[in-house]
């Protein structure tokens, strides 16, 4: 059998470990906001993730279809000319999803 007291130990320092590893991104937050380089990343790097995103999934998506990435590529365009037109994030979302659906389902079986 353990010792009680171990026992109590160890799980009062995974608590007090789990504890600040949770609360290091808020207490390190105040530091970088601060920080140049990540202002600077925070302008230009979600662009960057969410074009690095798309690229991957649309030609992950286009390599598993007969079609191609034609659907793809529509739906892209789409929701690209919604944007821009609308700046209405919500609504090119809903319908570039919406666009995408139908022609993989009905359009480019």
């Amino acid at each position: 059998m353990t010792d009680t007291g171990y026992v109590i130990g160890v799980i009062a320092a995974m608590g007090l470990v789990t504890f600040a590893l949770r609360a290091l991104p808020f207490v390190g937050a105040l530091w970088l906001n601060k920080h140049p380089l990540v202002q600077r990343l925070g302008q230009f790097l979600p662009l960057a993730i969410m074009t690095l995103l798309t690229i991957h999934s649309a030609a992950g998506s286009a390599r598993e279809h007969a079609a191609g990435p034609l659907p793809e590529l529509i739906a892209i365009a789409l929701v690209v000319v919604l944007q821009w037109r609308t700046r209405n994030a919500l609504l090119s979302i809903l319908v570039g999803t919406a666009a995408y659906v139908v022609m993989r389902n009905f359009a480019f079986v």
